[in-house]
């Protein structure tokens, strides 16, 4: 039987990206976020305005989407409340965002450099795809609070071991990406580890104890 209720988050499961981009005065920065999709060689991106990464990606029109196996789920879980801008907004301070300056050692990741972009990579992640922007549209209603990102890969680099041998397919039964669902972190379609993001936004699921 459905029922008719004031959904309050859609996030019904998304592959984590850490997006790779840098600020204004040349740091590295990396963010994670599940709002992607992707059709051909093109990715839309949905940002909150408020966002670090989403004043980067405007200014420098360059980003790499860093895309993070379900093993990684603790450095992504380091990065939760955590923001590049050095004034943090009131509405994110509320639920526990901090400023942090330097997210790779926060983390435990190893900046990349990018060869084609001057974003970083992630090293960790056997993933990476070095983007462009293309366009940028404000997004989301009752007023626009966030902008859509279509961006464009211009090079991808993945980890030999991924791939179908002899092709340039990845084997999606090699290939296992964390997911975010409903703020929780799941890999193979289990949950894999305790969400710090689920805490702030409290939300009233049965959390994974955290790891000793």
């Amino acid at each position: 039987m459905h029922v008719a209720i004031d959904l309050k988050v859609l996030y019904f499961g998304t592959p984590v990206v850490l997006i790779g981009s840098r600020n204004p005065d040349g740091t590295a920065n990396i963010a994670p976020m599940s709002s992607a999709w992707w059709l051909g060689r093109s990715c839309m991106l949905g940002l909150g305005n408020s966002a670090q990464t989403t004043a980067n990606l405007l200014r420098e029109r360059q980003c790499v989407l860093n895309l993070a196996p379900s093993t990684m789920a603790g450095a992504v879980d380091r990065l939760a409340l955590t923001t590049s801008a050095p004034l943090v907004p009131v509405h994110k301070a509320a639920i526990g965002y901090r400023y942090e300056s330097d997210k790779f050692t926060t983390a435990g990741l190893t900046e990349q450099a990018g060869e084609v972009v001057a974003a970083p990579r992630v090293a960790e992640c056997p993933i990476q795809l070095e983007c462009e922007v293309a366009a940028a549209h404000p997004f989301g209603v009752p007023e626009s609070h966030a902008t859509a990102f279509q961006v464009n890969v211009v090079r991808a680099h993945v980890e030999e071991d991924l791939l179908v041998p002899g092709t340039q397919y990845v084997d999606p039964l090699r290939w296992d990406p964390l997911i975010m669902k409903f703020c929780e972190f799941f890999g193979g379609g289990a949950d894999v580890y305790p969400s710090r993001l689920a805490a702030g936004w409290r939300m009233p699921h049965r959390l994974r104890p955290a790891p000793a």
